[in-house]
């Protein structure tokens, strides 16, 4: 239920009603795909923060789910997946658009005009996530957000892509891998970029604060699209190349703008920052902020069978009496969602929607 937006405000407004905070209590008796089911198993050897992927928060503080409170079918599918899954995560309600009144939405000019309710409704659910969390971190996820039954994997390579792009080389304290990091100098043009092999990372100062790296606000991890950083001057160009992974070939770097988002990483620093930019001012996010992400992303939406009408209560999905014939979510190889029930019984023969 992704909602496209002007592009200074997709980050904040961050594309659909948004669903995140309640421990999730259901008590489950069957396999936690805590490892990749389809690899060796490569947590042993971690040490600490790195280790923390592991655990049921997947090292961040808080999984927060939003969304509306009435839309009790999407909660029941993301407490279905969250269990298997061996996650915690707790639910905020998400605010209807209509119910927040003018002057509460901050405005730099008197010809500002109101946005749609489906957007103020996903802005002030935002909001209300990151107000009043004095956490180091957090994982913000919308209610219909699936994932892959390797997400511990696939977060702890790109925690190892965010060291390479974003901590100083070990050793030497003021020098990066990227040389446009921590800002770009001068015109920088393709050819000059720093493009890494995820399999021949440089060795980087190990974190202190989250296995994800020190010096990161936001971490872009679910989305529709991403725009690319030679399309804004002042984001650092330097990207890393995963090849050879068992789901898709990945690229990691930093961004400013996408398409919409569905699951992201805020730091304590991004959290107050975002609070700050925008819920109090209406210009969007500066441009020096540390934000990541990963393509393709590795949260999605999940498009459950039926009306199609019920994908989103932002947009007009489906007005027409169309139906989603079947289950999907896309570009995700092993979802969690579509593998429930393999998930709860133990079983490791797992639906694979893109076995070529």
């Amino acid at each position: 239920m992704d909602i496209r937006l002007p592009p200074r405000r997709i980050i904040y407004a961050v594309g659909t009603a948004f669903v995140v905070v309640a421990f999730l209590s259901i008590p489950f008796h069957g396999h936690l795909p805590h490892s990749s089911a389809f690899g060796k198993q490569r947590w042993a050897s971690t040490s600490v923060p790195l280790g923390d992927i592991r655990n049921s928060t997947l090292g961040f503080k808080k999984i927060f789910v939003s969304g509306l409170p009435s839309r009790s079918d999407r909660r029941d599918g993301l407490a279905l997946q969250a269990a298997p899954s061996g996650l915690e995560i707790e639910f905020i309600d998400g605010v209807l658009g209509k119910d927040v009144p003018d002057k509460a939405i901050s405005k730099t000019s008197p010809d500002s005009q109101r946005l749609s309710d489906g957007v103020i409704s996903c802005w002030r659910a935002h909001m209300n996530a990151d107000r009043h969390r004095n956490l180091t971190s957090a994982l913000i996820l919308e209610d219909d957000a699936d994932w892959n039954i390797r997400i511990r994997d696939q977060l702890y390579d790109f925690a190892l892509t965010a060291h390479a792009l974003t901590q100083p080389l070990r050793g030497h304290p003021d020098v990066y891998a990227d040389p446009t990091y921590p800002r770009p100098h001068g015109d920088v043009d393709g050819g000059s970029v720093q493009e890494m092999d995820f399999h021949k990372l440089p060795a980087t100062v190990l974190p202190s604060t989250s296995p994800y790296g020190d010096y990161w606000d936001l971490l872009w991890a679910g989305h529709c699209g991403m725009h690319s950083a030679f399309q804004h001057g002042n984001v650092p160009k330097g990207r890393v190349i995963r090849l050879n992974d068992e789901t898709h070939t990945r690229a990691c770097h930093h961004v400013q703008e996408g398409v919409c988002t569905l699951g992201y990483a805020l730091s304590q620093r991004g959290a107050q920052t975002l609070l700050h930019e925008v819920a109090l001012k209406d210009h969007g996010r500066a441009p020096d902020r540390q934000c990541l992400t990963t393509q393709p992303s590795l949260f999605r939406h999940h498009r459950m069978a039926g009306p199609k009408s019920a994908t989103s209560d932002i947009g007009d999905h489906g007005s027409n009496g169309e139906v989603q014939d079947t289950a999907m979510t896309d570009m995700v190889r092993w979802s969690v969602r579509l593998n429930a029930d393999a998930l709860m019984e133990g079983k490791t023969d797992f639906a694979d929607q893109y076995p070529d």
